[in-house]
């Protein structure tokens, strides 16, 4: 009874932050449906050997989130490139305002950003804001140091804002 009560309590609390990071990662919301039940799954069966002394839990399901994704890729037999056309949201039926074209086109833009980062630094800026990761708990993820995660997002951004920059002008 404990197992399932603990079980409920980190989906409630963790969900949304994971559902966030698989979306962004992949960007197909059929597909982070999917790989985000794969990863309440998988969490579910592996709650068990969950040891909290070696990992918050935030750090462990977060883990599993990223092999439950690496695991997507690799079922696809390609890498973690995906082609603008899979981003692109469906026209919509009814006409929108400008404001609202004019964000659906910065969003297109951050993403076509993002997705020219090297796969590394997509992970880690995926990590710090689609999910609100700390420095240290994304270092503990990905098994780098914690300057490092955050030399890697500092760089990334950096990155993305000249990215954008250009497109603007």
């Amino acid at each position: 009874m404990r197992r399932t009560t603990d079980f409920a309590d980190i989906y409630d609390r963790y969900f949304s932050r994971v559902y966030n990071y698989v979306r962004y990662r992949l960007r197909s919301p059929e597909a982070a449906d999917d790989v985000a039940g794969r990863v309440f799954e998988a969490a579910l069966e592996k709650l068990g050997t969950y040891d909290p002394s070696r990992a918050p839990v935030q750090v462990w399901l977060f883990a599993i989130a990223r092999n439950a994704i690496a695991d997507w890729f690799r079922a696809r037999g390609r890498g973690e490139g995906v082609s603008l056309e899979e981003t692109a949201e469906p026209a919509a039926k009814e006409p929108r305002a400008d404001s609202v074209l004019e964000k659906e086109q910065e969003n297109a833009m951050l993403l076509e950003a993002v997705a020219a980062l090297e796969p590394r630094s997509r992970d880690i800026i995926a990590l710090k804001f689609s999910s609100g990761m700390t420095n240290r708990d994304i270092a503990a993820v990905t098994g780098l140091g914690e300057s490092n995660v955050g030399v890697i997002i500092y760089r990334a951004v950096k990155r993305l804002q000249e990215a954008l920059a250009e497109k603007k002008i």
